[in-house]
């Protein structure tokens, strides 16, 4: 499947140029045109899938075995000082391209986005908290979503 007007997708059919530093049958990894850091990566299934929510769960899992492999690596190779691995859904959540998609992004010590990821601390009550747990509890094999 495929979204003719995904930038994402136009990517991963060579249609616009990208620096690919990894690819197989599922995914194409390529370096972000807009990084964060040196390195700053993107994981891209090459099946169109808007979000998490849209994803299959096996592929899910894929990226995720993927993201661990390329961080080691990453983290060896540059020499990086700590690493995010960031997946957005949604616009509010700061999705911009909807085509799922994991960040790759190694961390330096006082690099000039060093403190990109840091957000103001929301407080709640212990009601307010013991409210929520309720609300998401669920056991290993409950249904979610």
């Amino acid at each position: 499947m495929r979204d003719e007007t995904c930038i994402f997708c136009k990517i991963i059919a060579d249609e616009i140029p990208s620096y690919t530093i990894y690819e197989d049958e599922e995914f194409r990894v390529i370096l972000d045109v807009n990084p964060a850091s040196k390195g700053h990566a993107l994981i891209l299934p090459k099946e169109h899938y808007a979000n998490i929510y849209e994803i299959e769960e096996e592929l899910a899992g894929r990226a995720m075995r993927l993201a661990k492999k390329l961080a080691v690596h990453m983290t060896k190779v540059l020499a990086c000082d700590g690493f995010n691995l960031l997946q957005n859904n949604h616009q509010t959540a700061g999705q911009t391209v909807f085509h799922f998609h994991m960040h790759l992004i190694p961390r330096y010590k006082n690099a000039k986005n060093s403190d990109i990821l840091i957000w103001n601390h929301e407080n709640f009550t212990p009601e307010e908290m013991e409210e929520v747990k309720n609300a998401l509890k669920c056991s290993r094999d409950s249904e979610q979503g």
